[in-house]
């Protein structure tokens, strides 16, 4: 029992000299490979990182591997301060190393024709008839005033101001046809296919939005910097021969 229990003992023994010497001829084959060699630090990815991960939560998943030069990725990133503010735009597998070109800003990843909604805004888009939307000339960054009819209580008022356009959907107005006589006048063949317009609203701006759609009628008027927007007021059959339109 006792020669059993020794035999046992020294295999154990030998076991772990072994891996220690062959952890340490690994390693020794690792300097010998890079000796004379010029190396640099990347940044390696060493888990999972998903698709609009924060820069800021990196750390954790990434290590600093020495590499030959000749085997650095160019625009290899070797400071995660250099990513500070920025996102991953893909998702990223372990042993691939950090690269600039995989991170951009928030803001910079809208889709082309479109503009980021205000912070704290949600977004709600509106299915509208060209000249309930300026004709259609509306664009993305525009912003708009919004005005509700309701038809069973006859009233319209200019419920929002300022509210921004963050995507247009649908065929603007045509262009101006060249053969036309009187192109200047007439400024090309009115739009005939509704809009889809997004805008960007705060939650209590989307109800009164939501309830016009759904209730009455909803306009959008084009403002400017220069816009004056007072002197509205609920409009109703009693007073709208009333109001002071000068």
């Amino acid at each position: 029992m006792r020669r059993r229990l020794l035999a046992a003992t020294t295999a154990l023994l030998l076991t772990a000299a072994g891996t220690v010497v062959l952890l340490a001829y690994v390693r020794g084959a690792d300097a010998r490979a890079l000796a004379g060699v010029q190396t640099v630090d990347v940044l390696v990815v060493d888990r999972p990182v998903a698709e609009g991960t924060p820069a800021g939560e990196l750390a954790a998943l990434v290590r600093t591997e020495q590499v030959p030069a000749k085997a650095a990725v160019p625009g290899g990133v070797t400071d995660l301060g250099d990513l500070a503010g920025q996102v991953a735009t893909a998702d990223l597998q372990p042993g691939e190393q950090l690269l600039a070109a995989r991170f951009a800003a928030p803001e910079d990843l809208t889709a082309p024709g479109t503009v980021a909604a205000p912070d704290g805004a949600a977004e709600v888009s509106l299915l509208l008839e060209p000249q309930r939307a300026v004709g259609g000339r509306l664009a993305a960054g525009d912003t708009v005033g919004v005005h509700v009819s309701l038809a069973d209580g006859r009233t319209t008022h200019s419920v929002l101001h300022g509210v921004l356009v963050t995507q247009v959907q649908g065929a603007p107005a045509p262009a101006p046809d060249a053969g036309t006589a009187d192109t200047a006048s007439s400024g090309g063949a009115a739009p005939t296919d509704s809009l889809l317009v997004t805008l960007g609203l705060r939650a209590e701006q989307a109800e009164a939005v939501v309830f016009g759609m759904e209730h009455g009628t909803v306009w959008l008027s084009l403002e400017t910097d220069g816009t004056d927007l007072g002197g509205t007021e609920v409009l109703t059959p009693g007073n709208v021969y009333e109001k002071d339109l000068s």
